[in-house]
């Protein structure tokens, strides 16, 4: 899957999923823009592609706002001359109830995972137009399609994703751009590294995650890229509004049922 002459967006490019999405993008040809809060970690993304003979540009934003985000993307296509795809990887986790959480948690989490989706959208759409079509692929989770306890406002974000791709699927698809989302299982970033060490034993975290899913362990961001990199190339024309779980089996699995080694 080569993406030459193919510029990219990557929202939260930084680091995690984004980052190795990033990185697989240029590996094959793409000139890919990061757009992301950490100016620090950003530039250091870029660098790292640049090093190794790609082309990439960041840009700092704030994703809840569009303005912020439709100037950026301007940039881009002033930079590179047009925009070919979008991938949405920046999102956030706060812990919380209905009843625990807070508002300013509420509209943070919102802001960023699903405001800020429906931001990138409608700032690329227009440049994906004027190319006669393109791809954008959402970055969800399992918790679009289950969900953990204590973790309301980010598990209805993830929901709010996949009604937002399914939308713009059907939406924009006479005009020949796709979107799709990827709902991946327990993922080795520095979100879960942050997560784990919210607990007085954070390899306990660890060892309970990689449990829980039928392989044995948990992904690598690089594993979810692959897939994320598949939904916005051209192999996939004919896949839109489609949700890919990529858990390593996890909602595969009938909670509750003991295991055993019988035949």
């Amino acid at each position: 899957m080569r993406f030459d002459e193919k510029v990219v967006i990557v929202t939260g490019g930084a680091l995690g999923i984004g980052q190795a999405t990033g990185e697989i993008l240029a590996e094959r040809g793409a000139a890919v823009a990061i757009l992301d809060w950490d100016d620090g970690a950003g530039f250091k993304a870029c660098e790292k592609i640049r090093e190794a003979g790609g082309k990439a540009v960041f840009e700092r934003v704030n994703v809840a706002n569009f303005q912020e985000v439709s100037a950026a993307v301007k940039k881009v296509k002033d930079v590179f001359g047009k925009v070919n795809s979008l991938v949405v990887s920046a999102g956030i986790q706060r812990y919380g109830t209905a009843v625990s959480t807070n508002e300013d948690q509420w509209e943070e989490v919102l802001n960023v995972n699903l405001k800020g989706a429906w931001n990138a959208a409608r700032a690329v759409i227009p440049f994906l137009q004027e190319q006669g079509g393109g791809t954008i692929v959402n970055v969800s989770s399992v918790q679009a399609l289950a969900s953990q306890q204590n973790v309301l406002a980010y598990t209805v974000s993830k929901h709010g994703l996949l009604g937002l791709t399914r939308s713009m699927a059907m939406d924009f698809a006479k005009e020949n751009i796709r979107a799709n989302a990827v709902c991946p299982g327990t993922v080795d970033t520095p979100m879960l590294k942050w997560a784990a060490s919210l607990d007085q034993n954070p390899q306990s975290v660890y060892d309970a995650c990689n449990a829980m899913h039928p392989l044995g362990r948990i992904a690598q961001p690089r594993e979810i890229a692959e897939v994320v990199a598949f939904l916005a190339h051209e192999s996939s024309s004919f896949v839109t509004g489609a949700v890919w779980t990529v858990d390593g089996g996890l909602l595969t699995q009938i909670g509750g049922v003991p295991q055993t080694d019988a035949v």
